[in-house]
């Protein structure tokens, strides 16, 4: 009996130890490089309607910058989302120095040093810099908020970084591309080990995106690892460190970026070849559809330009050029001065429903200030502007609404769980394609398209660029403002380049160029 007891204990202890030995050996994989500083095992995340995420094992190295690569749903956002707390998992486990933690919160990302810049810019247009910089975490004094402490802190946060703005200064006065640099260096004020970027050069220009790579090298060289995501293929390889590409809610692949190439890449994150970057097409050019003659206004002089039916003419300038500024002014968006004709004959633009009557619309460049309705559906953001189509009487038709939604929907490869669904639940990049769509239902001749890739995949961009190319073989007039002077020179009959309030020069094909762009936008 005594032996059976010892043969007994010897078969448990041994039990115990092949079980600490497996479970040493399953961990190995992951402890053997001691430099990992964030890693995930095994997440996953379902909402109504849609797997988000299966399965996703993703770690980041101290002192590099990982790229996360996808089309827009892939889920990149949502992983980082639960990495600072937004979102939780279905299941999985977080890891920060190969310790598991539990992040309920973006407070307790905060205090894991986590912090991160989003996609869609998270401020408060009626609050001041100092108080969009520091909301959540202002430092209390004895008599409540120590605004003294406050005002030279971001003052020198400024300073450092350089940039042209004053504590007080009001959000809402400043561009897109200010509140993004803004957003930025909020993140990096909070010093933390992990910073997570998501598009944060969408709707910055090329200067200020050297500024930003100059900054990550110095986060590098302090150890701060990066998580970076973009769809712009010349950022990823120039500051990319290793690459993992996400698809369809699951990791397709992880390598260092010195193993991959562009065309990998690209295959990867859409599933399927792309038959050539910009799939412009060779269109006659019809009569004028639009001309605008001695055009002025707040942040704009003398502008004159013309648009002919399917033409597409291109925007280019630097940040603060005037490009927006007058694209609003024509919309009625803003106050504009001047002579603009329709099909020869002089029209008055008032306002937007003036425009909208006259066959022009545009496409915003910040889509969430501007664009969408985020509580609402998305079928009822893409029917916005033409609900004539589904009204009749004064009752709504539902059967209509569902029919020609469906159909632009099916165009534009909009990803949405349900056309009840709200649109803020989808991805920028699907967002983007929803206001496409309800542009598209008012049937215009001229559409004026302010960055209208920005924060968008590369199989997205790609199927905006077709679109383009149909409607302009329909006999449509496109205006394009962008900052990606490659998809101008790609995808415009002429350019237009802007600086400092006016028209500096126009570009033909034959003269298209960066260094020719360049040159007028910067005043060489």
């Amino acid at each position: 009996m005594e032996l059976i007891l010892q043969i007994t204990n010897l078969s448990f202890k041994l039990c115990i130890n092949l079980h600490i030995i497996c479970l040493k050996l399953d961990r190995g994989r992951f402890i053997i490089d001691q430099n990992i500083k964030l890693r995930v095992s095994g997440i996953e995340k379902s909402f109504p309607g849609v797997k988000a995420l299966t399965n996703i094992d993703f770690a980041v190295k101290k002192g590099t910058v990982h790229v996360l690569c996808g089309e827009n749903g892939a889920g990149k956002s949502t992983l980082m989302k639960i990495i600072d707390g937004i979102y939780q998992p279905d299941r999985g486990q977080i890891f920060i120095d190969e310790k598991p933690v539990k992040i309920s919160n973006p407070i307790q990302a905060r205090n894991l040093g986590i912090s991160m810049i989003f996609q869609e810019m998270n401020f408060v247009p009626e609050m001041s810099v100092e108080e969009n910089i520091f909301l959540g975490r202002l430092p209390m004094g004895k008599f409540g908020v120590n605004w003294k402490q406050v005002r030279e802190y971001t003052q020198k946060l400024l300073k450092d970084e350089n940039l042209p703005y004053t504590p007080d200064m009001q959000l809402k006065s400043l561009t897109v591309s200010d509140i993004q640099m803004l957003e930025i260096i909020k993140a990096i004020s909070y010093k933390s080990d992990i910073i997570i970027m998501d598009e944060p050069t969408s709707a910055i220009t090329q200067r200020e995106v050297e500024k930003l790579f100059e900054k990550i090298a110095e986060l590098k060289a302090q150890g701060v690892c990066i998580v970076y995501i973009s769809h712009k293929m010349d950022e990823i390889f120039k500051i990319a460190d290793e690459i993992t590409v996400i698809r369809d809610g699951a990791v397709v692949s992880s390598n260092p970026a010195d193993k991959t190439d562009v065309n990998t890449v690209i295959a990867e994150m859409v599933g399927r070849e792309l038959s050539g970057d910009f799939p412009k097409e060779d269109v006659s050019i019809g009569e004028t559809l639009l001309e605008v003659e001695n055009f002025n206004g707040e942040a704009f002089k003398d502008i004159n330009f013309s648009l002919k039916r399917g033409e597409i003419i291109g925007f280019a300038g630097l940040m603060g050029a005037g490009r927006t500024e007058v694209m609003r002014a024509l919309f009625g968006l803003d106050k504009g001065y001047g002579t603009v004709k329709r099909a020869g004959k002089p029209t008055l633009i008032k306002n937007v429903h003036d425009s909208i009557k006259s066959g022009l619309v545009m496409l915003s460049e910040d889509r969430r200030r501007y664009g969408i309705i985020p509580i609402r559906s998305v079928s009822e953001n893409a029917t916005l502007s033409s609900l004539g189509k589904i009204m009749y009487k004064g009752f709504w038709h539902a059967k209509k609404e569902r029919e020609l939604v469906s159909k632009l929907f099916g165009r534009m490869r909009v990803k949405t769980p349900s056309l009840e669904t709200t649109i803020q639940a989808l991805s920028g990049g699907n967002q983007q394609k929803v206001i496409l769509s309800k542009w598209m239902m008012v049937e215009p001749e001229i559409l004026i398209l302010d960055e209208p890739t920005r924060g968008i995949d590369v199989g997205a961009k790609y199927e905006i660029y077709k679109l383009m190319s149909e409607m302009a073989k329909e006999g449509k007039g496109i205006i394009m403002v962008s900052s990606e002077l490659s998809e101008l020179i790609g995808m415009c009959d002429r350019i237009y380049v802007m600086g400092k309030g006016t028209i500096a020069g126009e570009l033909t094909r034959t003269e298209f160029s960066q260094e020719s762009i360049m040159r007028y936008a910067t005043g060489a």
